[in-house]
């Protein structure tokens, strides 16, 4: 699928999740506490981890992210995962991100900064933000714009950042196996998932059904997420709902 099909549905998986991951109940200690500027950071990483399995694609979108180095990294990442749509496009890549991006956030802030710095910028490369393919017009351009997100971020408390990252890739192999050839979800076994119902990339079926659904559904969560608490206080003030 497209990058920007893969950073919508990683913005929906978070935005979808949201919910459940502040349910103590549910997740126990584990169940995180979020505040809006929080939700929006989740809701960016999410978007941008959604394009980190194709980071085993030497020519693929991303790998064009920052020129050289993501070229030469995503070169590199084909061959020790074995090709594109292998190792990466499975389920212990996705656990194995979350984990890995949950210590550098947690023990290693530095780290942390630098991986979310690339993060959002294969968001914004996946989303379509380059100069008609320029370079290194495009590849500056995603420098500073990620260079603010993390400036913007850094004072955050980025304790959910491993269920994002993960939630991320997990949307992204979701997508792929929804396209011919599929993904080998259960890596290192070899079987596929593979349900084609979306015959083509950049098809008509991408382009005129999953990703005007992908759009309102982001847009439906958001407009939830942002007024849920406005209109709970509403309805309480006017006598609709008690709270207990």
């Amino acid at each position: 699928m497209m990058g920007k099909t893969h950073a919508l549905s990683g913005a929906l998986a978070w935005l979808g999740a949201v919910p459940l991951l502040t349910q103590h109940d549910l997740l126990g200690d584990y169940a995180v506490k979020l505040s809006p500027e929080q939700m929006l950071a989740g809701a960016v990483v999410c978007a941008g981890a959604a394009l980190l399995p194709d980071v085993d694609h030497h020519n693929g979108r991303i790998a064009n992210t920052f020129g050289p180095i993501t070229q030469t990294f995503c070169k590199y990442v084909g061959k020790i995962s074995g090709g594109h749509r292998m190792a990466t496009h499975s389920i212990l890549f996705a656990v194995a991100m979350g984990f890995a991006m949950d210590w550098l956030a947690t023990n290693y802030v530095y780290g942390w900064w630098a991986a979310l710095f690339v993060i959002v910028g294969f968001g914004l490369r996946g989303i379509g933000f380059d100069f008609e393919g320029r370079e290194p017009q495009s590849a500056l351009a995603d420098c500073a714009l990620a260079g603010l997100a993390v400036w913007l971020m850094h004072d955050l408390d980025m304790s959910f950042v491993g269920f994002a990252v993960t939630l991320g890739c997990l949307a992204h192999v979701l997508g792929d196996c929804l396209t011919p050839r599929g993904c080998p979800v259960l890596w290192p076994a070899p079987w596929r998932l593979e349900i084609p119902l979306v015959p083509r990339t950049d098809g008509t079926v991408e382009r005129f059904v999953v990703m005007p659904l992908l759009l309102l559904g982001v847009v439906i969560l958001t407009l939830r997420s942002v007024l849920g608490d406005i209109a709970a206080d509403w309805m309480h003030a006017h006598g609709w709902i008690d709270r207990g």
